[in-house]
């Protein structure tokens, strides 16, 4: 991949925003290779991203940092410069499932994903043998029904000891303790396989099948701690009809999943997602 430093932002909405950024990129020899801005009207909110080649800085980036630093506080910005050659470290978590592990899996094998997957963590045995074929530390971290504290404290050593950037529940079928969510804010990504708002909690197929849908979907989106209510990153949906039983549902609803779950990693990878509130700005 070209090396490049991703400048994001976002800050309230006024004239000369992209003027003064622009400016400063320009007289730091920078060569933009990609922008990306939105100006949400609503809120009075603006939201940027931009890539500069490396190379082409005259500046150290440590320097362009303290140049920038002005600007960001005239406008009230939050920010935050990414060198792209630092692959994230990613912490995968599963259950019984293999569809979305198995993808993801594949997806970075094949560098499709530009990240480093340090282990995988799930609470069952089965998914060991396919983790370890790919290299990746597996830890077997059970939760158990009536102190499922114990587990989770387990989890959150883990996923500090292999210093992960991002946390991706692959159907992991377990709800996360508010203290790991408000630990690692926008950091944990899960899959749920409805098109939220709709059918939120367990069996979703099962509460499509009974309303009669014939849409079905998936949801990517960061965990908080109220139920499959966080900032949404990616979506689809598939077609069904009265003839598809839950079973069908569940077949059919894995691939849109799957597919779902890798475009929402790949977007937060690329650090072309902006959180506002609880909605977010997802830059192609």
């Amino acid at each position: 991949m070209t090396h490049t430093y991703r400048l994001v932002f976002d800050c309230p909405d006024q004239a000369g925003i992209v003027n003064r950024v622009g400016d400063l990129i320009t007289k730091s020899g920078g060569w933009i290779s990609q922008s990306n801005h939105h100006s949400e009207a609503e809120s009075n909110w603006f939201f940027s991203r931009i890539e500069v080649l490396a190379d082409s800085l005259n500046v150290s980036r440590q320097e362009f940092e303290e140049l920038f630093k002005p600007i960001a506080a005239e406008f009230n910005m939050n920010w935050r410069i990414v060198d792209s050659a630092v692959k994230k470290r990613v912490v995968l978590m599963v259950s019984k499932g293999t569809h979305c592990l198995a993808d993801l899996l594949d997806r970075w094998n094949s560098k499709e994903l530009d990240c480093e997957i340090t282990c995988v963590i799930s609470n069952h045995e089965k998914m060991r043998s396919l983790t370890e074929f790919y290299g990746i530390d597996y830890h077997h971290v059970p939760i158990e029904k009536d102190n499922k504290q114990v587990g989770f404290d387990e989890v959150g050593r883990l996923v500090d000891s292999y210093q992960a950037d991002a946390v991706v529940l692959a159907r992991y079928m377990q709800i996360i303790p508010p203290a790991l969510c408000e630990k690692y804010q926008h950091q944990v990504i899960n899959i749920h396989h409805s098109f939220l708002p709709s059918f939120i909690g367990a069996r979703p197929y099962h509460q499509a099948h009974r309303r009669g849908v014939k849409l079905i979907g998936a949801t990517c989106h960061y965990v908080t701690q109220q139920l499959d209510e966080g900032p949404i990153i990616e979506q689809d949906v598939l077609r069904v009809n009265h003839s598809d039983a839950v079973e069908d549902l569940a077949r059919l609803g894995k691939d849109v999943e799957k597919t779902v779950l890798a475009r929402g990693l790949r977007a937060h990878l690329e650090d072309r997602v902006l959180v506002h509130g609880n909605s977010t700005v997802v830059f192609n």
